[in-house]
């Protein structure tokens, strides 16, 4: 088993860091191919679709087979999806941002305009080339990531199942936990991995090495800013096809202790249970458990609270403590994946320790996940004001309404659809240069400022303190204090849940009869993703969306992604959705508590009448003895008369 493992731990790896890379350049992917998040929230749903496909199938028929060999092709099915998920970028042309600055190919620069002027909105308006009539709808080559993406969540489907029940079979009961704890610390190295390589390419210009950086006017802090999304997945995939070469190459069984490697008697009784069993009624007596559909219930509403702390908290972390995608990243994979790591460690550890039964097991998990619950609690009061943004967040000044038109830039001839942020000298970001009422530029790329700005001056500055500069103005430096803070506390939670990680998935094994362990890993995870993984991400990118304040404009005309939100609205949307969902989950966790509980009872009950049964049993016998003895010691002392007689 420990050979096994090592294997089959890399492969958790190598599949943990494609999916965390995933996670991490949600944003990216948004902002490249401008759609909304409900959308990219179908792309990141799209892994748990391929998945569903074929999990039960796998997790059933794959038992009579030979499991490693059937994980070895998993994993090269996914190696070649998330290659796949990369291709886009080398068929879509240069990533063209707004901006009201217009490039020139033959002078190799930036040519700008007079901010405040007709011109402007003339440079705005017209149609870049390449652009034809119909593509507003912007570049639909997002398909191909949502594919590749399928098709890895087709190969990563053999890897679970499989793995875990192949471990189940052929360790010892004692050291199962402790091996599926280990295996699922080194895969959680993945993850920690996988963010801190989407924080370096979130940190990389999607076009480097193509494009001239010196021109490129935005940086990573920037809404309109898109890093190198597709170098990771090259990466991943090329882990994902590495990890898939020993597999082809181990036993169809490992031997059991005392016993040489083959299949020995265990792994026929096994094939013969399995072959036995045919897969509906098999399937109708999973369904009929109980404990195991309590426990299917709660793990559905925690799985859907903690796909959306996953998949959005990079987001979330970017809007409302104004943090850039690459700072975020690096930040939160390492502060929570070493708390996950330890926290899982010490969960296996436990259960190898102290020998924990199904009740102690789920004891415990209730325990823990309660207590990283109560850590996320202090999450309401870290509260960040968002940016002011004149005519968005806050109004022009002297006017009594909001609206990003004033009197200051009336004048001006400014867009409606226009996004090219600036910092005024009064500390007040305006949607645009043009909207800020600037009459001159100097400096070109990320140098460029803006002077003579009329809406700035209307705030009480002097002529020569009425500039603007490229970017918003940054958030107060309180955000920064309190984003530590909340590492420092979701770190505390991922580990107090994760301490009771291996408990609760044991008891997905032990509620069950033996011969259907992988069948009720595979329903499990089938359900996880059909009632979690799927839509949360979908119905929670559109409550996102709900929160925009400004939507940005596609290269070819049409609403792109969003570029700002509203970070209270969804800051109460992140937090309570999440909220409410882990207490329903952790409610329905107890009512399995109660079950097994009833369920040790009544078992122990009824061995005691069976003792009970034993004891009386072998007390009528012993009577039954004991009058044979007598009756043949009184003929034996009448014999003597009967002779004499």
């Amino acid at each position: 088993p420990p050979m096994f493992i090592g294997v089959l731990a890399f492969s958790f790896l190598s599949k943990s860091l494609s999916g965390s890379y995933t996670k991490s350049t949600i944003t990216q992917i948004e902002r490249r191919f401008e759609i909304s998040s409900s959308v990219v929230g179908t792309i990141d749903g799209s892994f748990e679709m391929g998945n569903l496909l074929v999990i039960t199938f796998v997790s059933y028929f794959g038992a009579k087979f030979h499991r490693p060999r059937i994980i070895g092709a998993g994993l090269l099915l996914m190696g070649m999806g998330t290659l796949l998920m990369a291709l886009p970028h080398f068929l879509m042309g240069r990533y063209n941002y707004e901006t009201v600055a217009s490039y020139s190919k033959d002078a190799d620069n930036f040519t700008v305009t007079s901010p405040c002027s007709s011109t402007s909105q003339n440079v705005m308006q017209q149609h870049l080339p390449g652009c034809r009539e119909g593509e507003e709808n912007g570049s639909p080559t997002w398909i191909l990531v949502m594919f590749g993406n399928v098709i890895r969540g087709i190969g990563e489907a053999t890897v679970g199942p499989l793995g875990v029940s192949f471990i189940d079979d052929f360790a010892r009961p004692e050291n199962s936990a402790f091996y599926i704890g280990c295996l699922h610390t080194i895969a959680v190295i993945g993850p920690l991995l996988g963010y801190s390589l989407g924080s370096i390419c979130a940190n990389i210009y999607v076009d480097f090495g193509f494009v001239n950086l010196d021109n490129v006017a935005i940086t990573p802090q920037d809404s309109r800013w898109v890093g190198a999304w597709w170098l990771g997945f090259i990466v991943a995939g090329i882990l994902s096809l590495l990890s898939a070469v020993p597999f082809w190459f181990l036993p169809r069984a490992l031997p059991e202790a005392g016993q040489a490697v083959g299949p020995g008697a265990h792994s026929q009784q096994l094939h013969h249970s399995c072959t036995e069993e045919d897969f509906v009624p098999s399937l109708k007596r999973l369904l009929s458990n109980r404990i195991y559909i309590l426990y299917l219930i709660s793990h559905v509403a925690i799985f859907n609270a903690f796909v959306i702390i996953v998949t959005y908290t990079p987001k979330y972390v970017e809007q409302h403590f104004g943090q850039s995608a690459s700072r975020a990243n690096v930040l939160l994979g390492v502060t929570t994946i070493p708390a996950t790591c330890v926290g899982i460690f010490l969960s296996g550890l436990i259960m190898k320790r102290f020998k924990l039964g199904m009740l102690g097991a789920a004891r415990l998990g209730l325990l823990t996940s309660v207590a990283g619950f109560l850590c996320s609690m202090p999450y309401f009061a870290l509260s960040c004001p968002n940016t002011d943004m004149a005519g968005i967040t806050v109004p022009y000044q002297g006017e009594v309404e909001g609206g990003v038109l004033s009197s200051c830039n009336t004048e001006c001839g400014c867009p409606m659809n226009q996004w090219d942020p600036v910092c005024g000298q009064n500390g007040v970001s305006y949607v645009s240069a043009c909207y800020a009422g600037c009459n001159s530029t100097h400096g070109l790329g990320r140098n460029m400022t803006f002077h003579g700005c009329r809406c700035v001056q209307t705030w009480g500055m002097s002529d020569g303190n009425s500039s603007a500069v490229l970017g918003q103005c940054p958030r107060h430096s309180s955000c920064s204090r309190m984003f530590y803070v909340y590492l420092v506390l979701q770190a505390l939670s991922f580990f107090f849940y994760c301490l009771g990680s291996v408990c609760t998935f044991i008891i997905c094994l032990r509620s069950v009869q033996p011969e259907l362990k992988s069948l009720s890993t595979g329903v499990f995870m089938l359900v996880l993703r059909v009632l979690g993984g799927i839509p949360a991400p979908i119905y929670f990118g559109a409550l996102i969306d709900s929160t925009c304040l400004k939507w940005g404009t596609r290269r070819c005309g049409g609403r792109g992604a969003c570029r700002m939100y509203d970070t209270q609205t969804f800051r109460f949307l992140f937090l309570g959705l999440i909220s409410c969902l882990r207490l329903c989950g952790y409610a329905v966790f107890w009512l399995m508590v109660v079950s097994i509980k009833a369920k040790v009872q009544r078992e122990q009950r009824a061995t005691a009448e069976v003792e009970l049964e034993k004891g009386v049993g072998a007390a009528v016998e012993a009577g039954a003895l004991l009058k044979d003895s007598l009756a043949t010691e009184k003929c034996g002392a009448l014999k003597p008369v009967t002779e004499s007689v």
